[in-house]
C-alpha cells in the first residue's frame, strides 16, 4: 500500500476513533425516567468507560497506586501491545485529544516556510513530560493518585462533560427558544425541527451546570490554543501518556530508517511532523516522540524516508536524553508531593462535612487512590448532583466528585455514577444493596439536620411539610408532630414541625433540594453516617469487655 493511502488511513482511524469518543460520551446519561408507576432497570446502553479502560496509563497508574492489579489490565494490554510492535501509534491514530490538537494545528497556521521548519525540530523541553511522568508515577507509589488531572483520556472527558458539552448545549437552547419566541411561523418550524434532530444527539436532556466549569474550560481552551504556537504543544512537552508510550516505543520492531545520500535538504519533512521527532535524513531519529503520522515519508520527494519493519538503528535515538539529575528532581519531587498534599487535605479529619461522595465510594484515601478525575460520574448524573470539588476535598482531592444538593439530589433507585466509573473508586453497586432491601441496611451517603432557626414551622410557626413529602423512603426518614403554640396575639395553634430519624435517612439530600427556604436550607445534608468510613458518625458503635458489640 502506498504511504499516502496510509496517511489517509490514520485520518480516517482518527476521525472513527474521535467521532466514537464524543457518540459514547453523548451517551453517557440516562433518558429514561424515575417514576415509580414505570417498571425500568436504570442502566446504560453502551460502554461509555472504555476509552478509559483502555487506557494503558490509567490502568498502570490505578495498580500501582493501589499496589494491585487492575482488572482492566487485559484491555490496556492492546494498546501496550500495539506500541511494542509500531510505536506510539495510539498518540497518531486513535488519541482523541492528539486528534483535536492535529486538527487545532493545522488551521492556517501564521507560521511558514523557515518558522514552521524550525518550530517543527525537536527542542530540548520536550523532555519534561518524561519527567512530568516520573514524578507522577512516583507519587502514585505513595499512593496518591494525580494522574487523571493531566491524562489525555480523563482531561477531555473531564473538560468536556463539566464544561464545553454544557455551554454547547446552552447555547443552542438558547438559539433555538430565540427562534421560537419570534412568533414567526418559519422560525418556530425550525426551532421545533432542530429540538427534534438534535434532542436525541448533541442535545442533552436537560441544562446541566457545574461549579468552576468555567475555569476547566479556560485549561481545556488554552490547551488547544497553545496548538497554534506550537504544533501539538500538549502532546510534544505535557503529555504523560505520550511519555509513558514513548518509553515502551524503545522496544518496537516498527520504525523509520533514513537514506542520508539522498537528501537535497528540502526540509519538506519538517514541515509537517507532529511530534518534533527529527525526521531528517541528516539527524538523528527520535523514536520517542514519533506519533507515527507518516508525513515525513510522503512529502520526502527523494524517497530518503521510509518505515519499515526492523529497520536499521543507525540514525535512531530510540530512548530519550534523560539527565540524571533531572529524573532524581521528579523522584524527588513526585514523593514530596504526597506529604505536600496531604499535609492541607485533611484525610484523618472530615474537617468539611458538605463533602459528600457518591454512593458506593470508597473510603477517603482508598477513594483518593482510585479516583481519576474523568468526570463521568459527574456527565451520567440525573439530577446534577455531582459536581467537581475545587479544594473541597484539599488539593489532591481536586476535581473529584461531590455531591452538592441545592443543585440536584441522589435519586432514590440511582446507581448509574457506581456503573460508569472505571476504575471503582466509586464501587459497582445493585439497586438492592444502594436500598438495602435484603441487608435492611442502605448505603448512606450522609444524614439530614434541620436549622431549627431558619425553619418555617420552627422559627416562624409558618406551615410547610415540603421536605416530608418528598422523602423517599419507606417509613419516611422526616416524620411530623403535632405542637401546639402560642402565637404572638396569644391565639393557640397547632403546627407540624419536621424531625429527622437518622436510622432511616441515607443522606439523599431531597429534602435540603426541595425546601422552599431559598438562600439557605433549612434542612441540609453532611457526610456523618456515611457507610464508606467506621469514624464519620454520629455514635459510634462500642464494644463490650467480651469483645461483641
Amino acid at each position: 500500500m502506498k504511504i499516502k493511502n496510509i496517511r489517509i488511513l490514520r485520518r480516517v482511524s482518527q476521525t472513527i476513533f474521535l467521532v466514537l469518543f464524543l457518540f459514547l460520551l453523548l451517551k453517557t446519561e440516562f433518558r429514561g425516567t424515575f417514576k415509580k408507576s414505570e417498571v425500568e432497570t436504570i442502566r446504560l446502553n453502551y460502554p461509555v468507560r472504555v476509552f478509559l479502560e483502555f487506557d494503558p496509563l490509567v490502568v498502570f497508574s490505578t495498580s500501582i497506586s493501589t499496589h494491585s492489579i487492575y482488572k482492566g489490565t487485559i484491555w490496556a494490554l492492546i494498546f501496550i501491545g500495539i506500541t511494542l510492535i509500531f510505536g506510539r501509534a495510539f498518540c497518531g491514530w486513535v488519541c482523541p485529544l492528539g486528534t483535536l490538537n492535529h486538527f487545532f494545528s493545522h488551521i492556517k497556521l501564521r507560521r511558514k516556510g523557515a518558522k514552521l521548519i524550525k518550530s517543527n525540530k525537536w527542542k530540548s523541553w520536550q523532555i519534561v513530560k518524561y519527567y512530568i511522568l516520573i514524578g507522577l508515577i512516583t507519587a502514585g507509589l505513595f499512593t496518591s493518585l494525580q494522574t487523571g488531572l493531566i491524562d489525555p483520556i480523563p482531561f477531555l472527558v473531564r473538560s468536556l462533560s463539566v464544561s464545553i458539552l454544557p455551554a454547547v448545549n446552552y447555547g443552542i437552547r438558547g438559539i433555538l427558544n430565540g427562534l421560537y419566541q419570534t412568533n414567526i411561523p418559519v422560525f418556530q418550524h425550525i426551532s421545533d425541527f432542530s429540538f427534534a434532530a438534535l434532542g436525541s444527539t448533541l442535545l442533552s436532556y436537560k441544562q446541566t451546570f457545574y461549579h468552576y466549569s468555567f475555569l476547566i474550560g479556560v485549561i481545556f481552551i488554552t490547551v488547544l490554543a497553545l496548538n497554534r504556537v506550537i504544533t501539538r504543544f500538549w502532546c510534544r512537552g505535557i503529555c504523560p501518556l505520550g511519555a509513558f508510550l514513548g518509553l515502551i516505543s524503545r522496544f518496537s520492531i516498527f520504525g523509520l530508517e533514513k537514506y542520508p545520500e539522498k537528501c537535497t535538504e528540502c526540509n519538506r519533512c519538517l514541515l509537517y511532523c507532529q511530534g518534533g521527532d527529527d525526521p531528517h535524513p541528516k539527524d538523528r531519529w527520535k523514536s520517542s516522540e514519533c506519533h507515527l503520522c507518516l508525513n515525513c515519508q510522503a512529502e520526502c520527494p527523494e524517497g530518503a524516508l521510509k518505515f519499515k519493519f526492523f529497520p536499521s538503528r543507525k540514525r535512531t535515538q530510540i530512548t530519550p536524553d534523560f539527565q540524571r539529575r533531572r529524573i532524581l528532581t521528579g523522584i524527588v519531587a513526585g514523593a514530596a508531593l504526597v506529604p505536600v498534599l496531604r499535609a492541607t487535605s485533611g484525610l484523618t479529619k472530615n474537617y468539611n462535612p458538605r463533602l459528600i461522595r457518591p454512593p458506593g465510594s470508597l473510603d477517603e484515601k482508598e477513594f483518593l487512590k482510585r479516583c481519576i478525575r474523568c468526570g463521568e460520574c459527574m456527565k451520567v448524573c440525573p439530577t446534577n448532583a455531582i459536581q467537581p470539588t475545587f479544594l473541597e476535598a484539599g488539593v489532591e482531592g481536586m476535581w473529584t466528585p461531590m455531591l452538592i444538593m441545592r443543585i440536584g439530589y441522589c435519586e432514590h433507585t440511582c446507581v448509574l455514577c457506581s456503573q460508569v466509573c472505571p476504575t471503582g473508586a466509586i464501587w459497582r453497586i445493585t439497586e438492592e444493596e444502594k436500598l438495602g432491601i435484603k441487608t435492611g441496611k442502605p448505603v448512606k451517603i450522609g444524614t439530614a439536620f434541620y436549622d431549627r432557626g431558619r425553619c418555617l414551622p420552627w422559627a416562624m410557626d409558618t406551615p410547610c411539610i415540603v421536605c416530608e413529602e418528598f422523602c423517599p423512603t419507606s417509613p419516611k426518614a422526616v416524620w411530623l408532630k403535632e405542637e401546639k403554640i402560642v402565637k404572638r396575639d396569644g391565639t393557640v395553634t397547632t403546627i407540624k414541625r419536621p424531625y429527622i430519624d437518622p436510622k432511616i435517612c441515607w443522606g439523599c439530600g431531597i429534602c435540603e433540594h426541595v425546601c422552599p427556604v431559598q438562600d439557605k436550607p433549612a434542612v441540609y445534608v453532611t457526610s456523618i453516617g456515611e457507610s464508606r468510613s467506621k469514624t464519620n458518625q454520629i455514635l459510634l458503635e462500642k464494644k463490650t469487655d467480651t469483645g461483641k458489640k
